[in-house]
């Protein structure tokens, strides 16, 4: 009988034990999960009040802009800045925003063709020279592009191409970042796929077009995501090389709105808010590719 209500004292304590230990994780868990979100909810808010801001701005007056307290909720609500932005008499808006979308829709395309068959060189094909090429081609990355600003402009006066869409186009198509990611996408496509290829008679380009390109849709939806932001959101370069107003992309043409003696603030944040929409159309359009193609880069790593 002692040994009995010793050994149900022993279970009592350790169950006992046990329970404060399953609660004391419980009670971790709660309170780490609680700063996790608590912490992403004041990141997302400080992310989230510029971009409402401007929305807001969009609607107000240049009197009303800086007023004292600033208010998120306009107080005279007006759509006078999108119908002056929007009418072409202080900028050509329309056709400097169709001259962004021309521009940065091309310079994506040029960009993963050219990338893709440079990564694909790099990952699949052994030549004389590769090991130095390609760290030539990372060394690159590490200089900053306001170096080359200078010589890049003296080409493309050399060369006829000032004030022209292809001073913008051509250059940004080539990226040694493009063609070292979609390097690293493409070592992960297996060589046998490629020996079978050959087997029944494919080209060696009609490799890469038909077993690398469709093998790396997640990388390449990322890229073209990134390119396009660039593009898209690309003031300095063009600013460098255009000279007609009729050619601006929307950056440069919203920098004109900028005066000596007046800055037009609602035309100004009109046109911000006008120019995110194709960003975040292109974004929940391709959502789903391009968190898969992060989710594939993470599980590979």
């Amino acid at each position: 009988m002692a040994a009995t209500d010793f050994s149900s004292r022993r279970q009592a304590r350790t169950g006992t034990r046990g329970a404060a230990g399953i609660s004391w994780i419980r009670i971790s868990q709660i309170v780490r999960m609680t700063v996790i979100y608590t912490v992403l909810i004041v990141l997302a808010i400080l992310t989230a009040v510029p971009f409402l801001y401007m929305i807001s701005g969009s609607f107000k007056l240049n009197s009303e802009m800086f007023s004292y307290p600033l208010t998120l909720i306009p107080r005279a609500p007006t759509t006078s800045n999108y119908v002056r932005l929007l009418s072409g008499k202080e900028i050509p808006f329309i056709h400097q925003f169709a001259n962004s979308a021309l521009i940065a829709i091309t310079q994506t395309a040029l960009s993963l063709f050219i990338s893709a068959l440079v990564g694909w060189g790099f990952a699949k094909y052994e030549f004389r020279a590769k090991k130095p090429l390609f760290g030539f081609l990372l060394a690159t990355m590490m200089f900053p592009g306001q170096v080359a600003l200078v010589p890049l402009f003296l080409l493309m006066v050399r060369i006829g191409w000032l004030d022209t869409y292809w001073a913008i186009i051509i250059p940004g198509a080539l990226s040694a970042f493009g063609a070292f990611f979609m390097r690293q996408i493409m070592l992960g496509i297996p060589s046998e796929l490629l020996d079978a290829g050959r087997i029944d008679g494919a080209s060696e380009f009609g490799l890469f077009l038909r077993i690398g390109l469709p093998l790396s849709g997640a990388g390449l939806s990322i890229l073209a995501v990134l390119t396009f932001l660039g593009s898209w959101n690309n003031y300095l370069w063009p600013l460098i090389v255009l000279r007609s107003a009729s050619k601006f992309t929307y950056p440069v043409g919203l920098a004109t709105l900028y005066g000596l003696y007046k800055v037009e603030y609602g035309m100004i944040l009109a046109g911000a808010f006008l120019a995110t929409l194709p960003v975040l159309i292109i974004f929940f359009i391709g959502r789903e590719q391009f968190v898969a193609g992060i989710t594939a880069g993470a599980i590979k790593g």
